[in-house]
């Protein structure tokens, strides 16, 4: 599983309705919307979204299919430079996801938006299938926008697009592709001198001799009375924010002209911030990993299901089927927890409070024992997979590594047994609270039951599997006959209750 953030740029950065629309039609698929910044001036909303890959793409295609719905470029107007109602529409990689991943979502989108929408589309920086359109100013700028896009993109080979017709509708073309971060970086001057805003743009962006990675353009706010240096940093740890910042800042002190304000737009890596640190407090060995929220984030990421759903699909031994088992145990015991929830303050339930109470406290600690022993399950296995990687070359050796591989085969038969003995106990809780708790619950009191089932089998299996290779006898012969007792009394335990357990929803 993939993770991308993506930055779409529409051109309607006055109507919160319409916007409103296309927000909506994210919604509709499981991603996280991070930021909505619309802009009157430049008549522009960039919406910043991250989620696994192809929801991404999906929530991007309604976006665009809503966007070319209701905005029109013949009646558009504002200071930055467009080409369509769904302007710019950008896959960004994120954690360890690979740029090759963000190139085929762009391409296979853009063939989308074409043939389905009909809208021309053209792929940019590193999907981009032409060298000419790698740099988004290249394709898009103040001098080529939409209105001189209508004969382009019949009269001239370059603007050709990717997929789509050669055709412009009022929906415009839209430019899709795949790049590193970008930080949207403006300068506001408390002065009304656009000529000096548009010099310093000039002075400041790579194209015209100015600094590494930096795009500029200057613009008139007319709401403030002032002009602005809008930036895009494509690159922030060649050419840090504090240089770009310095910079402007003095090409305006030689003009006259003062900051009033500084603007981020959209989100920004953490790493950014490290040179910002470093430079106007002069700590030179400063690294992110000293802000406690950035630990935090990498553990607490590290603890979701999403991650460790990651894990036990990739190719790795382990976690494995033991682990998996402790979290569905686990998955169990928190249906109890909320069913005892639902029921201890219920009107008509009064008499079974306190035994409400009790079970949804012992639920929890449940729940959170067979969440460690998922933890200690794969820590079992990955010191076996070290005992069975030890030499054997000489017999000293192999007689080492065979005592070690006994000793860790016990401890990796101990962890699931363990496993299986919460998940029997937390058993015996669903069958109270399917029998006494909330009725309108009871579907969830039986999913516990039935999961809590499912992860003493999958634990079982793994003891038994285990068993087979361990040589000790007076250790095998208690836990074989544990594991056949709790096999059987969980099967009577449940053999009852799946007859009737569609009756009683």
């Amino acid at each position: 599983m993939y993770f991308v953030e993506s930055v779409p740029n529409f051109s309607e950065g006055r109507d919160k309705g319409k916007i409103d629309r296309i927000v909506n039609a994210i919604k509709k698929y499981p991603v996280e919307i991070l930021d909505i910044e619309m802009n009157s001036d430049h008549n522009r909303s960039v919406i910043t979204i991250v989620g696994e890959g192809e929801a991404v793409k999906d929530a991007l295609f309604e976006a665009i299919k809503e966007a070319s719905s209701i905005i029109d470029l013949d009646e558009h107007k504002g200071e930055h430079p467009r080409f369509g109602a769904a302007d710019v529409v950008p896959f960004v990689p994120l954690l360890n996801t690979p740029m090759e991943y963000c190139i085929e979502l762009a391409r296979e989108l853009g063939k989308e938006v074409g043939e389905k929408l009909e809208i021309p589309v053209y792929l940019y920086g590193e999907a981009a299938n032409f060298p000419y359109r790698k740099n988004l100013a290249d394709i898009r700028n103040e001098s080529t926008q939409y209105e001189q896009l209508k004969i382009l993109i019949n009269t001239d080979e370059r603007y050709k697009p990717d997929y789509g017709p050669s055709v412009l509708g009022k929906a415009g073309a839209t430019i899709i592709g795949a790049r590193e971060f970008l930080i949207a970086f403006n300068v506001d001057f408390n002065s009304r001198n656009i000529k000096g805003a548009k010099d310093i743009a000039k002075r400041v962006r790579e194209k015209t001799g100015g600094l590494k990675n930096v795009r500029a353009l200057g613009f008139e706010l007319k709401e403030t009375n002032e002009v602005q240096v809008s930036m895009n940093l494509i690159n922030f740890r060649e050419t840090p924010i504090p240089q770009v910042f310095e910079f402007v800042k003095r090409e305006g002190q030689a003009r006259g002209m003062q900051i009033s304000r500084s603007e981020l737009i959209g989100m920004i890596p953490i790493d950014a911030f490290n040179e910002i640190y470093r430079f106007y407090l002069q700590n030179y060995d400063f690294k992110t990993d000293q802000v406690i929220e950035k630990r935090l984030i990498d553990i607490l990421y590290k603890q979701t299901i999403r991650y460790y759903l990651e894990d036990l699909g990739s190719n790795k031994p382990a976690p494995g089927g033991g682990s998996a088992s402790a979290l569905v145990g686990a998955l169990g015991s928190a249906l109890i927890s909320m069913v005892a929830g639902l029921t201890k303050d219920k009107k008509g339930y009064d008499e079974h409070r306190e035994l409400m109470i009790s079970i949804e406290n012992e639920a929890k600690k449940a729940m959170n024992l067979l969440y460690l022993q998922s933890i200690k399950d794969v820590e079992a296995f990955n010191r076996l997979s070290e005992a069975m990687s030890l030499p054997k070359e000489s017999e000293e050796q192999k007689k080492l590594r065979s005592e070690k591989i006994q000793l860790r085969l016990k401890d990796a038969t101990l962890v699931p047994l363990e496993t299986a003995e919460l998940a029997f106990s937390m058993m015996e809780k669903s069958l109270l609270i399917i029998e006494k708790g909330n009725k309108n619950a009871i579907s969830d009191g039986y999913c516990s039951l039935l999961f809590l089932k499912a992860s003493l089998d999958g634990s079982l299996l793994n003891v038994n599997i285990n068993l087979k290779l361990i040589k000790d006898e007076e250790f095998k012969k208690p836990i074989a006959e544990r594991a056949k007792f709790l096999k059987e009394r969980s099967d009577n335990l449940v053999s009852n209750l799946y007859g009737k357990m569609f009756e009683d929803l």
